[in-house]
């Protein structure tokens, strides 16, 4: 099978990461959970990925990386634990419905008020638009690092710029750039970080976190910048407290983490820094990049996004006004290309770009992808584009 679906979750893993995870499910205790060894070493084991995601996403200390199960639940814990009755909260039509679902769920039990930021027919924001949505009681700005239809990326230092001007939280979704693109929390301002690690970071599924900023970090409890914790439980210290614990990051870790899950992430990022980020993100847009021409001047195609700033290694595209589902489905059964066709989750999106009713077909790369995969998915497009 030839996987061109990696932004959805990358199938290709190091080898390192997979001997990672066996090893993992032989030996692993429950992590802070006991003083014998196969606790310990779990301990050990979490640890030391807390401070490699620390360094990789520039963090001040691994105390600011919390665990989650994925860029969703860390959204939700971001987005819930930070905003407060009546506040007003800005996002963009470029989100994902790991963004917009809670804040549609907290406009509806009128905590919040929303503005969203509209994408022209390209799929782009202006962050210059965003000063216009800010009110007296605007609170925090929610943005995405990069589309996951389109590729179309946002400039976060920018943005990060405007709503630490205004005094706003900012928060970003890195689910489509973590382990991709470079990505430093306190030189370019991020509040929040959310990242998953079954993407980009070429981890297992089941794991992701947040990356806190120093501001958050540091906040005082009952300030309007501490963040809550989402859910509460058993953390394996202060077991007698009636409350969460306030530190980070136990704060936001109860119940047992994925340490399996974890030990392999531990593993993936070994493997990203010793490839070097710079290294994959030029072979991921060498092959964007190969597939783009070969496909953008087929008759009947129609891509999507903007390719004339920097991206991830995405391109959605549609054959003439065949439903994408069917599309994606021939590449399936008769080219065996993995593809994602229909809406992506990122309703807001489709609607900017006109393609609603239609969904598009998502083509994403990956670093394990190879030229002559690339040339034998245009030459499938080619195919059918041309079987009218």
């Amino acid at each position: 099978m030839i996987y061109l679906d990696n932004a959805a979750t990358t199938l290709k893993k190091p080898e390192s990461v997979i001997d990672a995870v066996v090893s993992a499910l032989r030996t692993m205790g429950n992590s802070s959970r006991g003083t014998h060894e196969s606790s310990l070493a779990t301990s050990r084991t979490v640890f030391e990925t807390r401070m490699k995601i620390a360094e990789f996403f520039g963090a001040r200390g691994p105390e600011n990386v919390a665990f989650t199960m994925n860029s969703t639940e860390a959204l939700n814990i971001a987005i819930r634990g930070l905003v407060r009755e009546g506040n007003h909260v800005i996002t963009t039509e470029m989100e994902h419905n790991s963004v917009l679902r809670p804040l549609y769920h907290l406009l509806k039990d009128k905590v919040i008020s929303l503005s969203i930021l509209k994408a022209d027919k390209n799929g782009v924001i202006d962050p210059a638009d965003i000063s216009g949505l800010i009110r007296p009681n605007t609170r925090m700005l929610v943005t995405t690092h990069s589309s996951n239809l389109t590729g179309n990326m946002v400039d976060i230092a920018e943005v990060a710029e405007i709503a630490h001007e205004n005094g706003l939280i900012y928060i970003v979704d890195a689910s489509q750039t973590a382990g991709c693109k470079p990505i430093d929390v306190e030189k370019m301002g991020i509040d929040v970080l959310c990242f998953t690690g079954h993407k980009g970071l070429l981890g297992p599924q089941g794991t992701g976190g947040l990356v806190i900023g120093s501001r958050i970090a540091e906040a005082e409890e009952g300030s309007g910048s501490y963040l809550r914790p989402f859910k509460m439980g058993g953390t394996g210290v202060q077991s007698y407290s009636k409350l969460q614990p306030s530190e980070l990051p136990t704060r936001l870790e109860a119940g047992t983490l994925n340490g399996h899950g974890i030990a392999g992430l531990d593993a993936a990022l070994d493997f990203i820094n010793e490839v070097g980020i710079d290294a994959i993100d030029k072979k991921e847009q060498a092959l964007m990049n190969r597939f783009l021409e070969g496909v953008r001047t087929i008759e009947g195609v129609t891509v999507y996004g903007d390719f004339g700033n920097p991206r991830t290694a995405i391109v959605s595209l549609n054959i003439w006004d065949w439903d994408s589902g069917q599309v994606s489905d021939i590449l399936s059964m008769d080219y065996d290309i993995a593809t994602r066709p229909g809406a992506h989750c990122a309703p807001l999106m489709h609607k900017a770009l006109g393609t609603v009713s239609q969904g598009a077909v998502r083509f994403s790369f990956s670093y394990f992808n190879t030229e002559e995969e690339i040339d034998l998915a245009v030459k499938a497009v080619r195919d059918i584009a041309e079987d009218r």
